[in-house]
């Protein structure tokens, strides 16, 4: 197997936390979740860090965070909705790991969102989700997460990311 990162990536609520967690289980790797190392360096809450210091703010410490983790090999990563816009983090994150993109109808976004209202972008999801879909559709490995269970995109992850490296 080859050692490169793999990355997850997608909108909100598409499940690239929970999967990476399973996957970081299933190969024994170290799971990295983007947000949380933004939350742990700064001490803040990520809505309060949108609240207290803006979203270019957040913005600027992902995007450090996707170089950091591009450097790094045998991680499983998952990166929040909006870090593979940035051209720079996509490029270095395509170039030196296996990037899969999770997505769901919005349908499955909006049941999905309901259950957490604590994220920050939450309110104006829809529109994200329209400005960002024609990157998330430009990624070479794309999973509809709707009819899944987590440990079933797991899999499919793993098949993706094997016929890679074979």
């Amino acid at each position: 197997m080859n050692d490169k990162n793999i990355v997850l990536v997608g909108f909100m609520a598409t499940g690239k936390s929970t999967v990476g967690q399973i996957l970081a289980s299933k190969l024994g790797r170290v799971f990295y979740d983007i947000d949380t190392a933004i939350e742990h360096r700064t001490g803040l809450t990520i809505p309060r860090i949108f609240a207290e210091h803006s979203e270019p703010f957040f913005r600027a410490i992902e995007k450090g965070l996707c170089h950091e983790v591009a450097l790094q090999k045998n991680l499983i990563v998952a990166t929040g909705g909006g870090a593979i816009i940035d051209e720079d983090s996509r490029n270095i994150l395509l170039k030196t790991s296996f990037v899969v993109c999770l997505m769901a109808s919005p349908e499955i976004i909006e049941s999905r969102l309901q259950q957490f209202d604590m994220r920050p972008l939450a309110g104006k999801w829809r529109e994200l989700l329209e400005k960002r879909m024609p990157i998330y559709q430009s990624l070479p490995n794309i999973i509809n997460t709707d009819d899944l269970e987590p440990e079933q995109v797991a899999e499919e992850v793993l098949r993706l990311w094997q016929n890679e490296s074979a």
